[in-house]
């Protein structure tokens, strides 16, 4: 990925955090066969902050992800993200949550094949009871590239096609955190360059969280704090200045 210029960074408030972890676990299977993902999370983020999550696969990155965004429910430990206790909410709750306030970036695109890009990104905002919401998929797509894009199907698009409809799915809605998992993983360097910059610029826009899963050295040193994972624990936290 091509050198990207490091946007300037407001400081992050001092209020209650807007994801605040306790001992968090989480075991996939049962018996014999039970593997310990994460063993024991603590972390606090607070609002605005940017933050990058390192580790070697298998580390837990992914799954610490889908936890703190509710698409995965831990094992046990506590869990609030924007005030709302994320551990003890039902499916139905943790969705309505999720609705138009966080947006999350999967490496798996989870576009529904049967809609064109632009309904995949203003469907959600319909459901969300928001104004305008194809006027804002179309500009937000126009803003990944995808312009003339609009009326076309997954399967009629590339992999860095379906990433950046994925990408514009998520920041549409501006909402006050946002999840990305290798959100340039699919697309080249210049293309990869110009998401990051518009990640960023959408994030202080609406003065959100913004938490990225990256392999990218260059996109980790632009986020405020690192924190690095190895084998379901946090091996790591730094900030920008303990960086130097």
């Amino acid at each position: 990925m091509g050198a990207v210029t490091s946007p300037a960074h407001p400081p992050a408030a001092a209020s209650t955090p807007t994801i605040l972890a306790s001992n968090l676990r989480l075991t996939l299977g049962s018996g014999p066969s039970a593997v310990e993902i994460l063993k024991g999370i603590d972390l606090a983020v607070p609002q605005g902050q940017t933050l990058a999550l390192l580790g070697p696969s298998g580390s837990g990155k992914s799954s610490l992800m889908a936890v703190l965004c509710g698409l995965e429910r831990a094992t046990s430990g506590e869990l609030r993200v924007a005030g709302h206790d994320f551990a003890g909410m039902s499916e139905d709750d943790l969705a309505r949550a999720r609705r138009g306030r966080i947006g999350v970036v999967l490496q798996a695109f989870h576009l529904l094949p049967t809609m064109t890009a632009l309904e995949n990104v203003a469907t959600p905002m319909e459901l969300a009871g928001m104004p305008d919401a194809r006027g804002r998929a179309e500009a937000e797509l126009a803003a990944v590239g995808l312009g003339h894009r609009l009326s076309h199907y997954p399967a009629q698009l590339s992999g860095g096609e379906q990433q950046r409809v994925a990408i514009a799915r998520a920041l549409a809605p501006r909402p006050a955190l946002v999840f990305a998992d290798e959100p340039t993983g699919n697309l080249d360097g210049r293309t990869g360059a110009a998401i990051v910059d518009l990640l960023f610029a959408r994030r202080a826009e609406a003065g959100a969280t913004l938490l990225i899963i990256t392999h990218d050295e260059a996109l980790a040193r632009q986020c405020e704090r690192v924190v690095t994972l190895a084998d379901g624990r946090i091996a790591t936290d730094t900030t920008g200045a303990q960086r130097g």
